[in-house]
């Protein structure tokens, strides 16, 4: 199924150790997507409050952010890391 080799890099057939040791992992991508995130909820928690200067609702806005940005950047991830051009 593609979905599996896209988000558990799962390959038909190895190419061999280089091309093997360039693609990441799917935990690295979380890893990086979590940390790329927090840094994004920040952001927008601090724009959100100061154009509502509500901190409740910028607190709810930066939740709903977080976790639609965490799931689509990690797809966005596993996407890239299939796409060999630049490597």
């Amino acid at each position: 199924m593609i979905l599996d080799q896209v988000i558990f890099n799962k390959k038909v057939q190895s190419k061999g150790f280089e091309s093997d040791k360039s693609s990441e992992r799917p935990l690295r991508s979380v890893m990086k997507a979590l940390s790329w995130r927090v840094v994004g909820t920040i952001d927008t928690l601090l724009v959100s409050y100061y154009a509502t200067g509500k901190f409740t609702l910028a607190a709810s806005i930066a939740t709903v952010d977080f976790l639609t940005k965490l799931v689509l950047y990690f797809f966005h991830e596993r996407i890239w890391n299939r796409i060999k051009w630049g490597k």
